[in-house]
């Protein structure tokens, strides 16, 4: 009976929102509800099976901005003021709730937030230790991104814009993990040829691509997406297997719009009496999700009924099995057309899991438990396990592609957020300048550089396109673009007029204060 491999990769992202000149920041959120509904419940899933003696081996990528916003202490505290408010009106729902059908999820969300806060404070505030700790255990294998997440395609008419993206990346991952990355998750899976040949100078071993990017390689790969390929560079191309990600990404086909799982979009913030609610609301009494939701989606219209959380489990774990299921009959179809085991490759965004699908983290425990004991065909592996069994693969070139819709570029580059690149194109253009006119720079006008760098690599982030093009949180989007832009400008005319204003620099630094060993130099290579 054949024998196979499957890839298991989570992508965690999110865009670099601090901002330390608000009271109250409602893009924060973003990070906060990450940190609660996701990464802290993966935390937890890892913990376990750890603990379990459940041997497992799970890919993680961690970008840049997500790992600066772990460490940065201004952050870490505005959470924890955050995990205590949530605390507070749980424990208000529990009492307001008692003896009706929300009871048990009341009494759900008073655990999960205080569980939240003694696991925050036993990694001391900062979420990388937990992970590095995954990782040193031979449990994860974590890889990194690109330093801003920037849309590498669309930024490559400049190569040392690419390159920055790449090698600080790198950088950053070696200060908090102690290694090389051995491996890299493209933004947006967005590949495009001779990035590769940028990873190799940084030491990267492997990428991934969506399906078609490997599908049409030149040359066509003889096993499809189920081996990589090695592009002329060396560097290795893993592709997505579609219907792996079908069943856990869609919401229509896949596992996370089941009737029994628990509704986003129905939050206390919106159904509760404003005077009740607006303490743990936007301050200006705009209401918004707390996390705190009791129905479960029902059916597709809007009548809701109340959520069961153990009806929820016990249907993760059904799907977790027919998710072993499917690939077990996938692998012994496959094993039959190839001369190693087939590796199906199943990345997803980590945000899926506990954030947009609530059990996600429940489904990935049973689904690690099931694999490990239920069953002897697939192995869980992770792709520099792989090269390293399965050193010899077929040579090709991945076509330009990306995981967006229609596969390709459109949703970075479209009618809505066309106008920003030939602004990036110029500051990168004068960002290599100034790395070549001022190498030996030193005191305020080096700190001036480095934060010029700052500005643009934030500047640079895929985030904002996309939003642009999704016509959610498009003010957002377009102030962010244009005030790192106009930052940029600001001091690029301040350096070549010789005129530095050091408050202001040192303002920027404060506020923007991603990469702090950051040289501009990066900037200066070929």
């Amino acid at each position: 009976m054949g024998k196979g491999y499957l890839a298991l990769v989570l992508h965690a992202h999110l865009p670099f929102v601090r901002h330390p000149e608000y009271r109250y920041s409602l893009e924060e959120k973003w990070f906060y509800e990450a940190v609660t509904e996701c990464y802290i419940p993966l935390i937890w899933i890892f913990e376990r099976l750890i603990r379990d003696g459940v041997k497992f081996r799970l890919t993680l990528s961690l970008s840049p901005t997500l790992l600066t916003m772990f460490g940065d202490q201004f952050l870490q505290e505005r959470y924890l003021n955050h995990l205590h408010k949530l605390i507070e009106l749980a424990d208000k729902e529990a009492h307001r709730t008692a003896g009706t059908p929300f009871a048990e999820p009341a009494r759900m969300y008073q655990e999960r937030f205080r569980g939240a806060l003694h696991t925050f404070n036993a990694y001391g505030k900062n979420l990388i230790n937990a992970f590095k700790a995954f990782q040193d255990a031979d449990r994860l294998e974590i890889v990194t991104c690109a330093a801003t997440h920037g849309y590498l395609p669309l930024l490559y008419v400049n190569p040392a814009a690419v390159r920055a993206q790449i090698k600080l990346a790198v950088d950053l991952y070696r200060k908090h993990f102690g290694r090389n990355p051995v491996g890299f998750w493209l933004p947006e899976c967005a590949y495009a040829p001779g990035i590769d040949r940028h990873l190799k100078n940084s030491g990267v071993k492997y990428f991934f691509t969506d399906t078609h990017g490997v599908l049409f390689a030149s040359h066509r790969p003889r096993f499809g997406v189920f081996a990589p390929i090695f592009c002329p560079s060396g560097v290795a191309a893993f592709g997505r297997d579609i219907e792996s990600s079908r069943q856990v990404w869609s919401a229509k086909e896949g596992y996370p719009g089941d009737f029994d799982y628990r509704e986003y979009y129905r939050d206390i913030g919106f159904d509760l009496d404003l005077d009740y609610i607006r303490e743990y609301i936007h301050p200006d009494g705009i209401r918004v999700h707390t996390g705190l939701k009791y129905y479960r989606i029902t059916g597709k219209t809007d009548h809701k009924e109340p959520y069961v959380p153990t009806r929820a489990t016990e249907k993760a774990a059904v799907h977790a099995g027919n998710f072993m299921f499917n690939r077990e009959h996938q692998i012994r179809y496959l094993h039959r057309f190839m001369d190693r085991p087939p590796l199906i490759v199943a990345p997803y965004d980590a945000e899926l899991f506990g954030h947009w699908w609530f059990e996600g983290p429940q489904w990935l425990d049973f689904l690690i438990r099931k694999i490990t004991y239920d069953q002897d065909i697939i192995e869980l592996i992770t792709p520099g396990d792989y090269l390293r069994r399965h050193p010899c693969n077929q040579v090709a070139t991945p076509c330009a592609s990306s995981w967006g819709n229609k596969g390709y570029h459109e949703v970075w580059l479209c009618g809505a957020n066309d106008w920003i690149y030939r602004h990036l194109h110029w500051a990168a253009d004068r960002m290599v300048e100034l790395s070549r006119r001022f190498p030996d720079s030193k005191g305020i006008l080096r700190r001036a550089l480095n934060q010029a760098a700052r500005e643009l690599l934030l500047a640079q982030a895929s985030d904002w396109a996309f939003i642009m093009a999704t016509g959610t949180m498009v003010d957002y989007a377009v102030r962010r673009f244009k005030s790192h832009m106009t930052n940029f400008v600001g001091i690029y005319r301040q350096i070549v007029e010789n005129r530095l204003e050091d408050g202001w620099i040192e303002e920027l630094e404060s506020r923007h204060n991603i990469f702090p060993d950051l040289d501009f130099r990066v900037y200066a290579g070929t």
